[in-house]
């Protein structure tokens, strides 16, 4: 049974906060909001240019990682918060258990579940050195890839919500 100390830690790298909240009217970068209503097929107001590759229920809400922004940007690459194209950019939480399957809780009412790891294409080649937007391609870089989700439960997300991942069941 683990200690409460243990559970502590844990939930640590569980529990993290919404740091940006990113729209546009198609293409990068997307702009910082202060809020956005969320439901079935994505944020309210953001639009893609390429609804083939980039919209619909299992693609409905793209997650990035501050601290991979961050850790990216001390490599070198030219990448800030909506450059690759997130709707969510979180802080805090352990990258590596944002994983298909894992369900995240943004704030106090949406639900979403990981869907899949997206693939980079060209649109954000802005963002890296000599355009390699291939450095967050989970295939080459494990861990480095924003994710898709679907959306469970619509509502509203606020800047500095409270960010919860659900782990992914064994």
């Amino acid at each position: 049974m683990p200690t409460d100390h243990l559970m502590k830690a844990l939930d640590k790298h569980r529990i993290g906060r919404l740091v940006s909240i990113n729209i546009s009217n198609g293409g990068v970068p997307k702009r910082r909001v202060n809020g956005a209503q969320v439901s079935r097929l994505g944020l309210e107001g953001d639009r893609q240019t390429d609804i083939k590759h980039h919209s619909g229920p299992e693609r409905a809400v793209c997650v990035y990682s501050l601290e991979r922004i961050r850790s990216l940007q001390a490599e070198g690459h030219p990448i800030d918060v909506g450059t690759v194209g997130e709707n969510v950019t979180v802080e805090g939480i352990d990258w590596d258990l944002a994983v298909p399957g894992a369900r995240v809780r943004l704030g106090d009412e949406v639900v979403i579940e990981i869907a899949s790891f997206t693939d980079p294409c060209k649109t954000i080649k802005g963002s890296f050195i000599d355009g390699k937007f291939v450095r967050i391609a989970q295939k080459l870089y494990p861990g480095w890839s924003r994710v898709y989700a679907r959306v469970l439960e619509e509502g509203e997300i606020h800047f500095g919500d409270t960010v919860e991942v659900i782990p992914a069941p064994d």
